[in-house]
């Protein structure tokens, strides 16, 4: 009787991934905006009803993918060694993602990665969904840098919302660069040096956090 929980669980992962693959094949195919839920449902064997149970947007079933990351900021935060600011924490962690051609950071050009980053940029309904994300990073790690630095309630949301932007613009530039055709090894060193000048310009003012 114990193992059955473990094995609902694997049984809701494996329905998980087969909507979330069927979807992105179809989406590759034809185009986010020319498939519908129904056509998805369909493809991975599942009623609409249960697709929606999974992914309660249509739009989730892209964004999902990179889900992990949300809170990523605010996890990097909470894990620094002792006297490690927030800020070189973050600027550490994204310089190792860029190293690590880690997709978060928009500098990975295996095909499937490319043509996510190229479908997003050019769907105005996951870019919209794109910035609930990015307001959710925000928030997690406003609340990091309250619990973790002391920072007032302000200080935390101004100081986050700047981070996060930069985040944000570095991965969309990395992003569109890729989207466009420049291979992932080429936009490495600019990547680094966009990432570094960045995060000069963001320690004269959050040197103090």
């Amino acid at each position: 009787m114990t193992d059955q929980p473990g094995l609902r669980e694997r049984k809701k992962q494996r329905t998980h991934a087969a909507i979330s693959d069927a979807a992105i094949a179809l989406f590759f195919e034809r185009g986010f905006n020319e498939v519908s839920v129904a056509e998805i449902a369909e493809a991975a064997e599942v009623s609409k009803r249960t697709l929606f149970a999974y992914f309660p947007a249509k739009e989730d079933l892209v964004v999902h993918r990179l889900a992990d990351h949300e809170t990523e900021a605010a996890r990097v935060v909470r894990a620094r060694p002792a006297g490690t600011t927030p800020l070189a924490a973050l600027r550490a962690n994204f310089l190792d993602g860029l190293r690590r051609r880690d997709p978060v950071t928009g500098i990975n050009d295996a095909p499937q990665v490319r043509a996510l980053f190229r479908m997003i940029l050019g769907t105005p309904a996951l870019v919209a969904r794109m910035q609930r994300f990015r307001n959710g990073a925000e928030l997690s790690l406003a609340k990091a840098l309250r619990e973790t630095a002391g920072a007032p309630d302000l200080t935390a949301r101004l100081a986050s919302a700047q981070l996060v932007a930069v985040q944000w613009t570095l991965t969309l530039d990395n992003a569109t660069r890729l989207a466009d055709g420049e291979a992932a090894d080429e936009r490495y060193a600019g990547a680094v040096s966009d990432a570094e000048y960045a995060f000069a310009l963001l320690a004269n003012g959050l040197e103090g956090l």
